[in-house]
């Protein structure tokens, strides 16, 4: 398990929305959350439970992020996925959580490891650490995460289910 890993707003928000930042844990020992992250995560008021868990998990850590380099620029993404990529850029070996498709391609061209929230989920059913992945995806689900059925089924394939 890497030390460090850099996360956006939606795995944050949906995973703490789902109880489930747990997750986040095991992609690393300390969850790094740039300031545009933090930012865009504070906007939705102090009783959203990923608000509160910014404020409370001393594992999340929010830095500064460098200057958006204008080859991540140029793939137009919004500022807190330029900011994890320009991080994850700037302090490799690092992980990218992002579940943007854009910014996932972005990362896989700039050679960035990249995990999403469906992968956080998919490897903790791996490792043993919840039983099934399918009622953990649903509830994401519930919670605001779009992900087809399609895709759904797909990933549940690589984990037996």
């Amino acid at each position: 398990m890497p030390d460090h890993a850099v996360v956006n707003a939606s795995p944050l928000i949906f995973l703490a929305q789902a109880d489930r930042l747990e997750f986040l844990q095991h992609a690393a020992s300390e969850i790094l959350v740039p300031t545009a992250v933090a930012a865009e995560i504070r906007q939705h008021g102090a009783t959203d439970p990923a608000v509160q868990a910014l404020e409370k998990e001393r594992w999340l850590k929010v830095v500064e992020a460098p200057v958006v380099p204008p080859r991540i620029q140029a793939w137009d993404l919004g500022p807190g996925e330029s900011s994890v990529l320009a991080f994850a850029m700037a302090h490799q070996p690092i992980i990218a959580v992002i579940d943007d498709l854009s910014a996932r391609r972005c990362a896989t061209t700039f050679q960035i490891p990249v995990s999403g929230t469906l992968g956080l989920v998919l490897t903790a059913k791996k490792h043993g650490q919840i039983p099934l992945a399918r009622p953990v995806l649903e509830q994401l689900r519930q919670s605001g995460m779009y992900l087809s059925d399609g895709v759904l089924n797909h990933a549940l394939s690589f984990v037996g289910e």
